[in-house]
């Protein structure tokens, strides 16, 4: 629906000039959801009822579902460094109903307004002789009017369409590595409850990628390669940018061989670990602040004993031990698949062997 409809309403024409940019935000999209014959292909009846839709084609988000060619008003998206998840490509779209804006908030998460919808599927790269994508997993994070809710949507065999599992599944897939090995991966969709446990902010549910700083780069749009935070404000997506993107907030590519390995290995923690171990996620007792805008070395982990010594220590002394890798317990926990040892606790049932490698080649060049 476009913001013009609401020119003949006095307190929604002229700027709002009453209101914040969220409250703003929120009063349209209210308005958009309640407006009756809406033109827009997603249907935020469904996205905004309390019971979620039992296929992920009931949303609307998709004109090809299989293709995962998006709905007029879905913007594909993608992160500079991205979250490792047992070696699965990702596909990201945003969704804001028409009239409404996310308000920048400076390096970390714009404010989203009310009916936004983020979807992420997860796929690999086919093993069956057939060329593009098994999709496996799609799923959702929809700002609803009591907040943030997260639904997973398996893909059928047919990959046609993908089911409500809120639940949780386990799926299995059969990958090919960047090296061209083959491995055969138990892919795990995690529960409504799990994706609380990593999608958490004081206590709420909170989206973890699109953030500021991760989304500042080009995107091959089919228009064209623009920078992502241009785009999105260019189509009015996002209000209240204060400056050109390049001298915005930005975080480097974890495999950018031209930025240094310090830069690399932030970026990787900042992504992987820091939605829990920042100071108001689930990690926060543990003392170790991993976000990209930490400075203190002790926050950060280095020669930082842990506050609790059990298993997961390794029976090692500090966090992190500069210049000795194999005695710090952050590499100790990334290297291990054991439940009750390895870091991130979910997401994953492998070993990210290249993150890895560059956590041990940071701590390795770590001076006391």
């Amino acid at each position: 629906m476009s913001a013009r409809l609401f020119s003949g309403i006095p307190c929604l024409s002229g700027g709002m000039p009453s209101l914040s940019g969220r409250m703003k935000s929120m009063v349209l999209a209210i308005l958009a959801l309640l407006w009756a014959g809406q033109a827009e292909a997603v249907n935020l009846e469904v996205a905004m009822a309390e019971k979620p839709a039992a296929l992920l084609s009931d949303y609307g988000l998709f004109d090809d579902l299989g293709a995962q060619v998006p709905a007029d008003g879905v913007v594909p998206y993608d992160l500079i460094t991205p979250l490792f998840t047992d070696y699965a490509t990702k596909r990201r779209f945003v969704f804001l109903p028409e009239g409404t804006v996310a308000d920048y908030q400076g390096a970390g998460l714009p404010a989203f307004p009310l009916g936004s919808i983020l979807v992420k599927t997860f796929a690999y790269p086919r093993v069956d002789g057939n060329e593009g994508l098994r999709l496996v997993e799609t799923r959702l994070l929809i700002h609803q009017q009591s907040g943030w809710v997260a639904y997973p949507y398996v893909w059928n065999e047919d990959q046609t369409d993908a089911v409500l599992k809120r639940a949780g599944a386990r799926v299995s897939v059969t990958a090919t590595r960047d090296n061209g090995r083959l491995e055969d991966i138990r892919y795990v969709v995690p529960n409504v409850n799990q994706c609380k446990g990593c999608h958490v902010s004081d206590d709420r549910l909170t989206p973890i990628g699109p953030k500021v700083r991760n989304l500042n780069h080009d995107f091959p749009y089919e228009t064209g390669a623009e920078n992502q935070l241009a785009h999105w404000a260019r189509l009015g997506l996002l209000d209240g940018l204060p400056a050109a993107p390049d001298r915005l907030p930005r975080m480097v590519d974890w495999q950018e061989a031209a930025s240094s390995v310090e830069a690399r290995a932030r970026a990787y923690l900042d992504v992987n670990c820091a939605h829990c171990h920042v100071a108001s996620g689930p990690g926060k007792t543990s003392g170790l602040f991993l976000t990209w805008e930490e400075t203190d070395r002790t926050r950060l982990g280095v020669e930082k004993r842990p506050i609790a010594a059990g298993r997961g220590s390794g029976g090692l002394a500090y966090d992190i031990q500069p210049g000795e890798p194999e005695a710090s317990i952050l590499l100790f926990r990334m290297e291990s698949v054991d439940p009750g040892i390895m870091m991130p606790e979910t997401g994953r049932t492998l070993v990210h062997e290249e993150g890895v490698r560059l956590i041990r080649t940071w701590i390795a060049g770590l001076e006391e």
